[in-house]
């Protein structure tokens, strides 16, 4: 038997129609520049592939400069929902639970996509946003971390939304995610516990401002607890990019060197660690080092790093019955909440001096 390759339009055509059978859009075919910006393929290629739809029945012409018209066909009703994704930014996709929560959604028979864009590529703009929710065809919506603006919007509008993690408490929207306030207060005793009475904890701008969040305020609240001042040093101000990491521990480092510092990513650990290195600083003799978040490549660690865990498990099975909910009508905005808790792994030791 010979085995025939797909040319590259028909590759897209492939999964256009295999878009379509999830129900990603539904009545009329989006424009071709639309989809050259939200799937990164040529006009041609998209032309091209689009007229293979047309051939084979799933969209039909409706003349030039007008969108081609969805085919519905038997047996192949969309599913419930159209659910876009709105993530945190690029690497958001490819996190375990991430993956667990596609999957699920679709096997509910939803359709969950990405938004084509992330709040980081947005800038974190509400005016930027609203303009991405009105240009996407979605019944339903999943913010990755939203700032306190930013889910405030979204519990205003219209279309039902749900934020995974950000700044949700207290506001009318539906939300999931750790609870992580405790497993903070427990991780700033025990390093107030070791002797530690200068400890940064580097967290996003989102987790700062306008008030510090509910994980950031348990820290500062412990610090106090146990007689220490607060102020910038312990939440300081930077500019979230890789040069921006480095400058805020540099100068950490160059006028009062904590002896612990905590970042609220994984991978603004591992940053650290290796700038920390590079400057011939050990973990944990000289410095203790803990992330606020669960990370699996971190499990190869030996020793183990010091971390807050939480099971990403229930957090994924609460999404999808929120979908389940809204596709029946049905009003959700409670929020939950899954136990975190810190782990006490080799990057934390006894202050030194």
């Amino acid at each position: 038997m010979k085995l025939r390759l797909l040319s590259h339009a028909e590759q897209v055509a492939e999964y256009l129609q295999q878009q379509l059978k999830h129900g990603r859009w539904r009545d009329r075919m989006p424009g071709v520049l639309r989809l050259e910006r939200d799937l990164g393929v040529n006009r041609n290629t998209l032309e091209a592939a689009l007229r293979l739809l047309e051939t084979r029945g799933w969209l039909e012409a409706q003349g030039a400069g007008r969108s081609r018209q969805i085919v519905v066909r038997e047996n192949e009703a969309p599913p419930s929902l159209r659910v876009a994704l709105l993530y945190y930014e690029r690497s958001d996709p490819g996190r375990g639970y991430m993956i667990d929560l596609l999957h699920r959604l679709e096997e509910a028979g939803h359709a969950p996509f990405s938004a084509g864009a992330t709040l980081i590529d947005l800038g974190m703009r509400t005016r930027r946003v609203a303009r991405l929710v009105e240009d996407t065809e979605a019944d339903a919506w999943i913010v990755v971390a939203g700032s306190r603006e930013i889910l405030e919007w979204f519990s205003g509008q219209e279309v039902p939304a749900f934020a995974l993690f950000g700044r949700r408490r207290g506001l009318p929207i539906a939300a999931a995610g750790p609870d992580k306030p405790p497993a903070m207060a427990d991780l700033t005793r025990r390093l107030i516990e070791l002797g530690h009475r200068r400890i940064s904890l580097v967290a996003r701008r989102e987790r700062r401002l306008p008030t510090p969040g509910g994980t950031e305020q348990a820290f500062l609240d412990e610090l106090e607890a146990g007689g220490l001042p607060t102020g910038e040093y312990n939440l300081p101000d930077w500019d979230e990019t890789v040069s921006g990491f480095q400058q805020c521990v540099d100068s950490l480092l160059r006028l009062t060197p904590p002896t612990a510092i905590i970042t609220d990513e994984a991978p603004f650990f591992t940053a650290a660690m290796q700038h920390l290195a590079r400057r011939g600083i050990r973990v944990p003799e000289d410095i203790s080092l803990v992330y606020c978040d669960a990370d699996p490549h971190f499990e190869w660690c030996d020793p183990a790093s010091s971390h807050i865990r939480w099971d990403s498990r229930p957090v994924v099975r609460r999404m999808v019955r929120w979908a389940e909910q809204v596709s029946r009508g049905k009003e959700d905005r409670r929020q939950t909440l899954t136990k975190a808790e810190f782990v006490e792994g080799g990057t934390i030791g006894p202050a030194p001096g």
